[in-house]
């Protein structure tokens, strides 16, 4: 496989709104950012992924753009988006943009004039069709709740919006839209970025008559068109947001010709707590055989033919330390041994602002303490259709996404040293305990076994290339691995309950001499017993 830098690379994504706080009023921002490189920068990464900072009304906090070459007033000017890309580029850290390019806000001018009439120049950019027998033109329905259709009293027809009505979706069928898409890409790669993260990228080849959204035929031919126009002869990283990819659609993406993207985010993994068939609301509890199967799956696909982005949190995802660890009594164990299981693995990690510091997900008493637009309508939407309140909260408190949208935590002070004003969300308030600066300094902390983590990655290239195996496949509450590149082995071996639990390795791996790389308990205990949230690396001599 053809070395790239993004193969060894960690990267960070920053969720503006959340992160720091410069001057007061309440809501993260550019300068903010720029104040904290130096923690990023000791932190170890390579890259910071943005989340939208662009032009926005802000109905989905920022991921309804009205203005793809201007930034958001909330966040600062493109002065100050300038400086942090300077800023950035002096610590060797490159900044991935947030391309959402299915969708516009409905205050962008195109759809403002799109909307005038049926025969505007811009009515083609998005998608209108006529009522069927009075209605929508068919059951399509939106992410966030109810249907995707919604109608518009000027030109009597519906536009389409998978997401919020106020977000409708671009006709990328229309040459048009592709060509300004391109404009915009450029624009920004022109400033020096480092590369784009692709926001449900799956869908821009939807045929709706059809109902068909993700994966649709022209898909691929759209993003190697993209690619031809824009990043394909730059060396950037993309990354595509597919919630629908399969092993072999994944290659199509990622496949080292270099015709489409550096990688894409899938899902698979993220959907196991979920009822199957149901909504993602709709819990159950983690089966680790069926985390040990897909992530084996995906680990073992690509061989030399793709690309895996490991992760755990995002900003539409809750804590991990609060879904598959253990927040209460193992929380610092938990947090450790989750990291040590992904960051072992083959891919480029990402790390989600507060991950670091084991930041866990936070339970508002009240569900107008919460922001978010899907919450707040599937809330309304159950609450009609008779769930108990309840019921409702222990989902929200389970998988909203609020969970990773709380203010970053950065030292015991007011408000978590977030800001000096009012926030825009509340912070959550377990950050007396949970915080960068109680962290930093403590060479214990989760904080700097991420630290520990991103460096042995830079300096074993058996993690960065080696081919994976599982091992106790059977196990039920183990999951081990292991790392092999020539003649250099990995072992990786994570209790995933607070059990303490026994194993026996193979003949071989018995005899071999092992070392240990990372561990997070400090003092060794028997070889083959893991306490609780156990997790090492060994170095197999």
């Amino acid at each position: 496989m053809e070395k790239k830098w993004w193969h060894n690379s960690v990267v960070y994504q920053i969720y503006p709104r959340s992160f720091q706080d410069s001057n007061g009023d309440g809501i993260g921002d550019l300068k903010g950012i720029i104040q904290k490189l130096d923690y990023l920068s000791d932190l170890g990464i390579d890259v910071i992924w943005l989340s939208p900072v662009f032009k926005s009304p802000n109905d989905d906090n920022g991921y309804d753009i009205s203005d793809y070459k201007d930034i958001m007033e909330d966040f600062g000017t493109m002065e100050d988006m300038e400086h942090l890309l300077a800023e950035a580029g002096k610590r060797q850290i490159k900044i991935l943009m947030d391309l959402v390019a299915n969708h516009t806000s409905d205050e962008h001018p195109w759809f403002i004039e799109s909307r005038k009439s049926k025969d505007n120049p811009y009515r083609d950019y998005y998608i209108w069709r006529d009522p069927v027998d009075g209605h929508e033109p068919n059951d399509l329905g939106s992410t966030f709740s109810g249907s995707a259709w919604e109608w518009d009293e000027t030109t009597k027809q519906y536009y389409l919006h998978l997401f919020s009505k106020r977000q409708p979706d671009l006709n990328w069928e229309n040459r048009s839209v592709r060509e300004e898409c391109w404009n915009y890409m450029n624009f920004w790669i022109d400033k020096g970025i480092g590369g784009f993260r692709m926001d449900v990228i799956e869908l821009i080849g939807k045929i709706p008559d059809e109902e068909i959204t993700g994966n649709g035929p022209m898909l691929h031919e759209y993003i190697r068109e993209m690619n031809q126009q824009t990043f394909g002869d730059k060396d950037l990283l993309t990354v595509g947001e597919c919630w629908g990819a399969t092993p072999e659609i994944a290659k199509l993406y990622s496949n080292p010709n270099g015709s489409e993207l550096s990688m894409v985010f899938q899902f698979e993994h993220i959907c196991l707590d979920q009822i199957p068939g149901k909504e993602k609301w709709d819990l159950l509890p983690l089966d680790l055989s069926d985390l040990k199967m897909v992530l084996n799956k995906w680990q073992t696909v690509f061989h030399n033919d793709g690309w895996n982005s490991l992760f755990w949190n995002n900003h539409d995802l809750p804590r991990i330390v609060s879904r598959w660890g253990n927040d209460k009594e193992y929380r610092v164990e938990s947090a450790k041994m989750l990291a040590t299981l992904l960051h072992g693995m083959k891919g480029t990690p990402y790390i989600y602002q507060g991950e670091e510091l084991g930041m866990t997900n936070v339970r508002f008493s009240e569900v107008e303490q919460y922001k978010d637009i899907e919450t707040l309508n599937m809330y309304k939407d159950r609450l009609e259709k008779g769930y108990p309140h309840e019921d409702i909260m222990e989902s929200i408190y389970a998988k909203g996404r609020d969970n990773a949208r709380t203010p970053m935590q950065w030292s015991d002070e007011v408000n978590g040293g977030f800001t000096t004003g009012t926030p825009w969300i509340e912070v959550n308030p377990n950050y007396v305990e949970i915080n960068a600066k109680n962290q930093q300094d403590d060479p214990n902390s989760i904080f700097n076994y991420y630290k520990r983590l991103i460096r042995l990655r830079k300096e074993n290239e058996v993690i960065v290339y080696g081919d994976f195996e599982l091992i106790f496949p059977e196990h039920k509450n183990i999951f081990a691995y292991i790392r092999i590149l020539n003649n250099t082995k990995i072992l990786v071996i994570c209790n995933f309950t607070k059990e303490q639990v026994g194993y026996t390795l193979s003949s071989e791996l018995e005899k071999s001499k092992k070392e240990i790389l990372i561990a997070n308990y400090e003092e060794n205990s028997s070889d083959n017993i893991l306490r609780p949230y156990e997790a090492r690396m060994y170095k197999v001599i």
